[in-house]
């Protein structure tokens, strides 16, 4: 090919207008949807003392501070406006939020609403990517650095792993999974295909080459879609059970490089939401133990749903409906 015959380079344009839209009536809509989205959490039943505070406003406090960054002191106003317009039933100090970020019993409410908020875009979305980041901490760990024949202690901040499946056309978060820093890649494809699965309908399925198995080809193709998951340099067209789909997978990867990359290149879309996800959010966690930790990532990912949501609203017309089929969190 000659040199002046090169492929002009894809671009994609931003409709300015709806994305304006979008972003100047943010706040007020996230306020909105997020008190729509808690409506559906079930309050279990309450225990002999004293009267605690509805999960349902616990949850959108949470996620409301998460939002707006700030500490959570310097969050009561926010909070205040909330109360005022009906979007929870009290206003809680600001101890008693932080304490909720550390129980257990909150994160299962978190996934479930993660899993409501992105239910909106399910005709929207066919395509979808895998893949996992970390998040620091505000915690150090040490370790011993055997270097130069020295040993030397280091002090390492530590972070937490996030496994996530993510729409390519919107980014919308259909699936998490939280684990600690040395947790492995491939182990987390199944289950965050099988959640999306239950709500969607999946035609392709992009990941890197740390998901290639043998395992995840099945998983995908029992589920009549399309994996697009590179081999390792090591792999070889015959594996070791014999089983057919690898192979024809492998021959399928081997002579249709261009074309392989052309739905590869979906996989991208996955790190753009992590991209999301940090530079809107924060890229760490400033609670001090796992469980709020886990707690803490949970709400950034609801956050960002809320906000694909609403920017579709705009740009796709979308008019999110949550709990139609009366599913309610428990």
């Amino acid at each position: 090919m000659a040199k002046n015959d090169k492929k002009p380079k894809k671009t994609y344009g931003q409709k300015w207008a709806k994305y304006n839209a979008a972003q100047v009536a943010e706040k007020r809509k996230f306020l909105q949807l997020l008190y729509e989205l808690c409506q559906g959490v079930i309050e279990p039943p309450q225990p002999l003392g004293r009267p605690r505070l509805p999960v349902k406003d616990m949850l959108y406090c949470m996620a409301l501070k998460v939002y707006i960054k700030f500490p959570m002191r310097r969050s009561i106003s926010d909070l205040e406006v909330a109360f005022e317009r009906g979007f929870i039933s009290r206003i809680p100090g600001y101890n008693t939020i932080l304490n909720y970020f550390g129980m257990k019993d909150l994160t299962p409410y978190l996934n479930q609403l993660i899993t409501e908020s992105s239910l909106p875009l399910k005709l929207v979305e066919q395509d979808f990517a895998v893949d996992s980041s970390g998040f620091s901490t505000s915690n150090f760990g040490r370790y011993v650095d055997l270097r130069y024949g020295k040993a030397e202690v280091i002090d390492r901040r530590k972070w937490v792993k996030v496994h996530l499946m993510c729409g390519v056309a919107t980014h919308i978060v259909t699936a998490v999974q939280v684990t600690k820093a040395n947790a492995g890649d491939s182990p987390y494809f199944k289950p965050l295909v099988q959640a999306t699965d239950q709500n969607f309908d999946i035609r392709e399925v992009s990941a890197d080459k740390a998901y290639s198995s043998l395992a995840n080809l099945r998983l995908v193709a029992d589920k009549q879609a399309t994996s697009y998951i590179p081999f390792k340099v090591n792999a070889k067209a015959s594996h070791q059970s014999k089983h057919p789909l690898w192979t024809r997978m492998y021959h399928f990867y081997a002579f249709n490089q261009e074309w392989f990359k052309e739905h590869y290149h979906k996989r991208s879309n996955v790190e753009t939401t992590f991209s999301m996800i940090k530079e809107k959010f924060g890229t760490r966690l400033m609670s001090k133990t796992e469980v709020a930790q886990v707690n803490e990532v949970l709400c950034k990912v609801l956050c960002h749903n809320i906000c694909v949501v609403i920017q579709s609203m705009y740009e796709l017309g979308i008019e999110p409906v949550f709990w139609a089929d009366e599913k309610k969190a428990s």
